[in-house]
């Protein structure tokens, strides 16, 4: 699990591609302290497992089904990109809990400054859309953002100078495409209420006989 706060960003130094899989390698420092094998470390959004670490890098094995869900199809030696160790339970939970397994990826429209303020116009579809609540939270490229506003098309999120600076949005540009993760208690309690999966959904009858 993590927050959704970037402890830094890093560079991509190495892609080895295997088939549809590949093999990164990443520059990074922060989030090498204490780091052992077999450690999770957000890149991106995106839950990586680390196979081997150095003094100033660590490598991870990339999944085709990241691939196909994540930006990392367009991301390139170079490229930076956000990271956060994952989550103790004695820290602070400084933004909102992510499981680091995106729903899927968006698209910038839009950018524009307000005062102090930077606002992210971002397009997806309807199947993230659907969980995207106003003033709820939402996770882009790891980062945990409140939404501002939400329609049937689009949301948009208003960044502040901290966290433009400290991770890669300062860099975003209109066209860019953004890893996306909905909130993770959303979608299990949506589940929790459907009538489609063993032992039905939670309803009147359900509530009542647990004396509800």
């Amino acid at each position: 699990m993590f927050t959704g706060i970037v402890e830094e960003t890093g560079l991509i130094k190495s892609i080895r591609n295997a088939g549809d899989s590949s093999q990164w390698t990443v520059g990074a420092g922060k989030v090498l302290e204490g780091l052992n094998i077999g450690d999770s470390i957000n890149t991106n959004g995106v839950c990586l497992t680390v196979t081997a670490f150095s003094a100033d890098t660590f490598t991870a094995d990339i999944m085709p089904e990241t691939i196909r869900r994540s930006t990392f199809r367009d991301m390139r030696p170079g490229s930076g990109v956000n990271l956060e160790r994952a989550l103790r339970f004695s820290d602070r939970l400084g933004g909102h809990l992510l499981s680091g397994h995106i729903d899927g990826t968006g698209k910038i429209d839009k950018r524009w400054k307000e005062d102090n303020s930077i606002w992210f116009h971002i397009s997806a579809g309807i199947p993230i859309l659907h969980y995207i609540v106003e003033k709820g939270s939402v996770a882009i490229d790891g980062i945990s953002l409140t939404v501002a506003a939400v329609d049937e098309r689009s949301f948009r999120v208003s960044v502040i100078p901290h966290t433009a600076v400290m991770t890669t949005l300062s860099d975003k540009k209109p066209g860019d495409m953004v890893n996306i993760e909905c909130d993770l208690f959303a979608k299990y309690i949506e589940k929790f209420v459907q009538n489609d999966h063993p032992g039905g959904g939670i309803n009147r009858d359900y509530l009542e006989k647990f004396g509800f």
